[in-house]
């Protein structure tokens, strides 16, 4: 199984529950299972978490500096190109065959996240977005979309069940 990680993945990560200065074991593991081709980023979603430093290039931002290291960059970066298909299928069916062009930016990049995941079979979109059916349009939230475009979701506790993550995780 891949793993496709959306931005809140790893900003909740590091600004909740592993702090890239309180627990690096986190954060070597995720560059381990990102070399090890379980867990990915798309390139849309890795400038997605480099566009929320806008405005606050003075401020130390430990989550940038690590996501801007090479080693971690290449580990976790998809290295494919999107299925634009597969995008247009993602908004027209997820969401809505009549969004204005104002409802289309507001999706941000989680259109292209489920368009790679769609791609194969084997893949499953993280994200920290709980389901909320009742939201409609540009408001539905990717597991409802995901769910609705027949792809595999989980929660990011969930992904590190999956591949065992523990903080002794090298031993």
């Amino acid at each position: 199984m891949l793993y496709l990680l959306d931005a809140n993945v790893i900003i909740t990560a590091h600004n909740t529950y592993y702090p890239i200065d309180r627990v690096p074991e986190f954060w070597e593991w995720l560059q381990h299972v990102g070399q090890s081709d379980h867990v990915k980023i798309p390139i849309e979603i890795l400038e997605e978490i480099k566009a929320g430093r806008k405005g606050k290039e003075d401020a130390k931002d430990l989550l940038y500096e690590w996501i801007q290291e090479s080693t971690n960059f290449t580990a976790l970066r998809l290295e494919e190109e999107v299925d634009i298909t597969l995008v247009q299928k993602v908004v027209y069916e997820g969401y809505a065959d009549d969004l204005a062009d104002d409802e289309i930016e507001q999706l941000g990049r989680d259109p292209f996240l489920i368009a790679y995941a769609m791609k194969k079979n084997d893949r499953c979109v993280v994200t920290t977005e709980v389901s909320k059916p009742s939201k409609r349009r540009h408001n539905r939230r990717i597991p409802d979309v995901c769910q609705a475009m027949g792809v595999k979701c989980c929660g990011p506790f969930e992904l590190n069940r999956a591949l065992g993550f523990r903080t002794a995780w090298r031993r």
